[in-house]
């Protein structure tokens, strides 16, 4: 473990490599599971502001679920998660012409309609975190749906907090980034 202020970060988030391959995955993690991806408190604020904002990049059934669950969802533990459409993909999935799941809150991000990029889950997939009392524990979760991402990421040599870079500054900052950068370089010179 490499701790960094109240974090607690698996050498799994280090060692193990990754690198999406929309190509070959087609976006499963949107579309498999047995729960919307996971939301902050904060978030669930933010959907039910933003929503009119990337509504329209929502397909018709995903509006529906919406409609019928609200823009969060509380699942059986009690956590609050992102709807999905008739107990399948997340509600505010969207397809492209090849059948690759996107993140229709996402792409209107990307267009300049919201400012809430996606949920930080999603951002920061594969790595997850879970807050205890004391501290914040960072892992990996390992998929077999992204077994070409690993393939992919030992091929190019992505370590896998390289690859979420961009959100895990989003989550913990910039300093906090350099700082897992630098325990990285000491645990590879070490090992």
């Amino acid at each position: 473990m490499i701790q960094i202020d109240d974090q607690l970060i698996s050498l799994e988030v280090i060692e193990e490599a990754f690198v999406c391959d929309l190509n070959a995955c087609k976006g499963a993690c949107c579309v498999e599971g047995d729960a919307g991806a996971p939301l902050t408190d904060e978030e669930v604020d933010i959907l039910e502001k933003e929503y009119p904002n990337f509504q329209s990049y929502i397909r018709e059934e995903g509006k529906a679920s919406v409609a019928a669950h609200g823009t969060s969802v509380k699942d059986s533990d009690g956590e609050w998660g992102t709807p999905l459409r008739d107990g399948k993909e997340c509600a505010y999935t969207v397809f492209d012409e090849k059948g690759t799941a996107m993140c229709g809150i996402e792409l209107a991000w990307k267009d300049g309609k919201t400012s809430f990029r996606k949920p930080i889950s999603c951002h920061l997939y594969p790595i997850r975190t879970k807050q205890y009392k004391e501290f914040e524990a960072i892992n990996y979760e390992r998929w077999n749906i992204c077994s070409v991402a690993c393939s992919l990421g030992k091929e190019l040599k992505v370590p896998v907090y390289q690859f979420t870079k961009d959100a895990l500054i989003r989550k913990y900052g910039e300093q906090w980034y350099a700082a897992l950068e630098e325990a990285a370089k000491k645990y590879y010179k070490m090992d």
